[in-house]
């Protein structure tokens, strides 16, 4: 089920609608009528991060960070 709130009722009642959210419902919160942000449960990245995971799989080239050719760097900033 989905509520809609204005700000003020979302601000006197957070903790109230935090609790809706944990049991599965989605708060809408609205400015003047208008929807602008959503409660939803907070989910755990399914995945951990392996740092140097994608070691080996990456080339960055030498000059990478060398300056951008003239004529390149016209077309850019015209």
């Amino acid at each position: 089920m989905t509520v809609q709130v204005n700000i003020y009722e979302a601000k006197s009642k957070l903790s109230k609608l935090i609790n809706r959210v944990i049991a599965g419902e989605e708060v809408i919160v609205a400015k003047s009528g208008k929807p602008v942000a959503k409660l939803v449960p907070f989910e755990k990245p399914t995945q951990d991060r392996k740092p140097g995971s994608a070691k080996g799989k990456l080339i960055i080239s030498d000059d990478f960070d060398a300056p951008l050719p003239d004529d390149i760097l016209k077309e850019f900033y015209q």
